[in-house]
C-alpha cells in the first residue's frame, strides 16, 4: 500500500483527525517545555556521582558518531513508519510520555556532569539556540531512551535490529565520552520500555486499534 493510501485509510477512521491533532499539539508543547526545563536544570546545583567505571579510562570525544547515529535513526524511523500512520502516532505518543517522565526524573535527581566529561555537541541545540550550555540533563539519557523507543516502535525486524544496535552503540559512546553516568544509560532502557508498555496498555484498553500497534 502506498503512503498516501495508508494515510487516507487512517483518516477514514473514527476520531483519527482528533487523535492526529492532539498528538502533534501535545508533542510540540512537551518538547518546548522540555527545552525550557533543561535551562532550569542547568541553573541548579547538583551532585557528582562516583561512577566506578570512569576510574579506568579518560573521556573520548565521540560527538560525530553519536549524533550521526541518533539523527540518522530518527530520520530512518520516520520514513519507515510513514506507511503505518497509527504506528507513527503511537511512537510520537510514547516519546511524549518519555519526555514527561524524563523531566520528572531530572527534577528529582539534580546532578553535576562527571569529572573529565566532554560535552555533547548536539547540532539541534545549535540550530534551536537556547543560549545556555547544556551539561546537566543527565538522568536519564535522552538519546539512549529515544533510540530504544525507536527499536520498540519499529515494525520490521531489520529496522528493529538496526535501532537496537544503534542504542547499544550510542549508550556505550556517551559513557566513553563521560557525557552520562553509567546509571543514566542503563536506566534509560528500562524507563523507555516502561513508557512503551504504558502507551501499549492504553491502546489495548481504550482503542479498537490496539492490535495495530503490535510489532510484526
Amino acid at each position: 500500500m502506498k503512503i498516501s493510501e495508508s494515510w487516507e485509510e487512517f483518516f477514514g477512521g473514527k476520531h483519527s483527525y482528533t487523535q492526529f491533532i492532539l498528538t502533534v499539539v501535545f508533542l510540540v508543547a512537551i518538547v518546548f517545555s522540555l527545552s525550557r526545563f533543561i535551562i532550569f536544570v542547568e541553573s541548579r546545583q547538583g551532585v557528582v556521582l562516583d561512577d566506578p567505571l570512569f576510574h579506568y579510562f579518560k573521556a573520548i570525544e565521540l560527538n560525530i558518531p553519536i549524533f550521526t547515529l541518533v539523527y540518522g535513526s530518527l530520520i530512518a524511523c520516520f520514513i519507515h513508519l510513514l506507511r503505518y500512520p497509527q504506528r507513527l502516532l503511537f511512537a510520537l505518543q510514547t516519546y511524549t510520555l518519555l519526555a514527561i517522565v524524563r523531566m520528572f526524573a531530572m527534577y528529582v535527581t539534580p546532578l553535576e556532569p562527571p569529572a573529565g566529561t566532554i560535552d555533547l555537541a548536539d547540532p539541534l541545540v545549535f540550530v534551536v539556540g537556547t543560549g545556555t550550555k547544556i551539561t546537566k540533563d543527565l538522568f536519564f539519557s535522552g538519546h539512549t531512551s529515544t533510540l530504544f523507543m525507536l527499536f520498540l516502535a519499529a515494525k520490521s525486524k531489520k529496522m528493529k535490529y538496526l535501532f537496537f544496535i544503534n542504542t547499544v552503540l550510542v549508550g556505550a559512546f556517551v559513557i566513553l565520552q563521560k557525557a552520562h553516568y553509567t546509571i543514566d544509560v542503563l536506566a534509560a532502557v528500562f524507563i523507555s520500555y516502561g513508557c512503551y508498555r504504558i502507551v501499549t496498555l492504553v491502546y489495548a484498553k481504550y482503542f479498537s486499534s490496539g492490535k495495530i500497534i503490535k510489532s510484526h
